[in-house]
């Protein structure tokens, strides 16, 4: 890999590129020792992750590359497998995003078909009841330990298929298997209690003027609306869904997401999960009325329309004086 890094060949991609590749002892391990009466030699296990020294070299450009190996105070070397080491320091740097790669498209159920995503609870309980043996279970058992431990999302792909890595992360589908934690940050429908954090977080854009103003009472009658982004306990995003059955069409509205987590792809993560809910009721056009993030929607589908296309009830109710744009998606 560090050869492969440091090509640098006239008229070849790699040309002048001076990638640094850095490695070292930067994983500290321990010995497996015996188990059922089997001396595992020089196999160990991670014991622990020099953060410090490998933050330092990223600050500097440098990728850091990390050999399934690692090594212990006494001076011993030990065998590592890479899944061990990839779900330890990945959970050591708290990284977003964990990927790791298997020679299958991504994790199999037992009819041979493909899981295409499992929280971190249900990795466990099929890890729990015996359902994933061999290998595969090293993957999920190192996915399920790094999302526990706070990494959002784990990603178990195949290395045989080209494209596997850009379809895995730049397709709603995916093309493996995907971890996600469930407690450290989730979206969900939203709950009576979670409309002091909704309000907390709308307050600013309202004094903005980006959001219509919402009362403690307004909220409380249509919480079921509302689908929140929460992480760790705090409400950082959310949305609502209003349904105009009659005219089978939907409203996007009151989509708002923390300042400090709106370039980790949340609001995406938000908008998926209400165009879920807009196709379970049916909804065949999703329409949203924006003053300032026209751009935003234009770049996920959504094409301008005007103020007649929108739903009676709607149309109804539009503030001219906001002079809203407008915006519609056909969903599919």
């Amino acid at each position: 890999l560090e050869s492969r890094l440091s090509m640098g060949l006239v008229n070849s991609p790699m040309h002048n590129a001076r990638i640094r590749v850095s490695s070292g002892n930067y994983v500290a391990a321990r010995p497996v020792g015996v188990l059922d009466g089997i001396d595992f030699g020089h196999t160990g296990r991670v014991r622990r992750v020099d953060v410090g020294g490998i933050e330092k070299l990223l600050e500097l450009g440098h990728i850091v590359l990390l050999p399934p190996l690692g090594y212990s105070p006494t001076g011993d070397a030990f065998n590592l497998s890479y899944e061990d080491v990839g779900g330890q320091v990945a959970a050591a740097l708290q990284a977003e995003k964990l990927i790791m790669y298997t020679g299958n498209q991504g994790l199999l159920d037992d009819d041979s078909q493909l899981m295409r995503e499992l929280s971190a609870r249900q990795a466990s309980d099929r890890l729990a009841a015996g359902m994933v043996h061999g290998h595969d279970g090293d993957l999920l058992r190192a996915a399920c330990d790094a999302c526990v431990r706070g990494v959002r999302r784990a990603h178990i792909i195949s290395y045989a298929d080209d494209g596997a890595l850009l379809e895995e992360l730049f397709t709603r589908d995916g093309s493996g298997t995907l971890v996600s934690s469930d407690n450290y940050e989730q979206i969900r429908q939203a709950r009576v209690e979670d409309i002091g954090g909704i309000l907390e977080l709308i307050q600013p854009l309202e004094e903005q003027g980006v959001l219509v103003r919402r009362s403690r009472e307004m909220l409380e009658t249509e919480i079921g609306s509302f689908v929140v982004a929460e992480r760790d306990g705090t409400i950082v995003g959310c949305a609502a869904l209003y349904h105009y059955p009659d005219e089978s069409a939907g409203e996007l509205s009151c989509f708002a997401v923390d300042q400090a987590y709106r370039r980790a792809g949340r609001g995406d993560e938000i908008l998926a999960m209400i165009e879920k809910l807009a196709k379970g009721q049916g909804i065949q056009r999703l329409f949203a009325l924006t003053t300032q993030t026209e751009h935003w929607f234009r770049e996920r589908g959504f094409q301008p329309s005007t103020v007649r296309e929108l739903p009676g009830l709607k149309l109804a109710s539009y503030n001219s004086q906001r002079n809203s744009k407008v915006f519609v998606k056909v969903l599919a």
